[in-house]
């Protein structure tokens, strides 16, 4: 009886081992089936993978699909010198690995000379790859003042008359700057400045009108595109208006100042010439005063030379009536209505 209960007790632990063993089977399966159909992937598709090379991708948490499928496509698109390991080196770096190879392809179609080394360096420092790669294909239209800031690009002509434009300028990619080169910003900084130097140096504003395609080969022997990420194609004025006057504004600004200034001279000169006029009345008023207090020493003078015996009596009446007759004169000359 023993033996039974024995025997029955093997079986059961048998069977509760075969049981996790199974357990633990169908887990490595699905845990391996992934990386299986990556490499049944691979190997059918021409472009075989290891398959430890997967595993490991998996251990040091590189995404081992988009690896792997990135490698397909490079290889199926005859880029047979990109190796599993420059994919993961670019992962590792931060990089956008499919991006990258779409760019590759598309160059490698249009037979743009592009090559791993540089389109990860481009990746790597922030610019879309792929983007650039589809600009330097297709030209890219630039609006310039763009939409952002929209209004217009205004400058002035010698003749004081304010122009209004908008352009357009055609690009397209230059991949050989695309690293350090300045951005569209620059592209638009640039064709505004050469758009203002361009219509500051016309004679009148009416040759600019006649002609905006002066503006545009003026512009275009600047070489504005130079250190740029860019290579200009064309620059086409889509819109002039004619703005204000300035010129004349600016000269009925100075005419304004001028007359401001004229008028400060001349109260300036009225100040003076009434300051002048107040200091000769001072002076004739000081004058009189002197006049008035040298009379009044003349009794004095006549008392000393009756005293001294230098002065008669008659003498004396004498100047009386020299005096009275001096008088009367005066009073006559300053009464018209005493003369009769």
């Amino acid at each position: 009886m023993s033996g039974y209960f024995a025997d029955a007790g093997l079986g059961l632990g048998i069977s509760v081992v075969l049981f996790f063993m199974i357990i633990i089977l169908i887990v490595l399966l699905s845990v391996l089936g992934r990386f299986v159909s990556l490499w049944f992937q691979a190997l059918v598709s021409g472009a075989p993978v290891a398959f430890f090379s997967i595993v490991g991708m998996s251990l040091r948490k590189i995404p081992s699909r988009v690896i792997v499928t990135a490698y397909i496509n490079s290889h199926k698109a005859g880029l047979s010198n990109i190796t599993v390991a420059d994919l993961e080196t670019h992962v590792l770096a931060g990089g956008n690995v499919a991006n990258v190879v779409k760019a590759l392809i598309a160059a490698d179609k249009a037979n743009i000379a592009l090559t791993w080394r540089q389109a990860t360096a481009i990746d790597l420092a922030g610019r879309d790859i792929l983007s650039a790669v589809k600009t330097s294909v297709n030209p890219k239209v630039i609006d310039c003042p763009d939409e952002a800031h929209g209004g217009y690009i205004t400058a002035v002509a010698k003749d004081g008359i304010q122009l209004k434009t908008r352009a357009r300028v055609t690009v397209r990619t230059n991949i050989q700057q695309l690293v350090g080169g300045a951005t569209e910003e620059t592209i638009i900084a640039r064709v505004g400045e050469g758009i203002v130097n361009a219509i500051g140096s016309a004679e009148t504003y009416t040759d600019v009108l006649e002609s905006p395609q002066r503006i545009s080969q003026l512009v275009l022997g600047r070489g504005l595109d130079a250190q740029t990420a860019f290579e200009i194609l064309s620059i086409d004025i889509a819109d002039i208006a004619v703005g204000e006057n300035i010129g004349a504004r600016l000269r009925s600004d100075q005419a304004e100042s001028e007359k401001i200034i004229a008028q400060a001279k001349a109260e300036q000169r009225r100040a003076m010439a009434v300051a002048l006029d107040q200091e000769n009345t001072a002076k004739v008023t000081d004058m009189k005063a002197k006049v008035i207090e040298a009379e009044a020493q003349i009794p004095m003078a006549i008392a000393d030379a009756f005293t001294k015996g230098n002065l008669g009596i008659f003498e004396y009446y004498k100047l009386k009536n020299l005096q009275a007759d001096t008088d009367m004169r005066k009073s006559i000359g300053q009464d018209p209505g005493a003369v009769q």
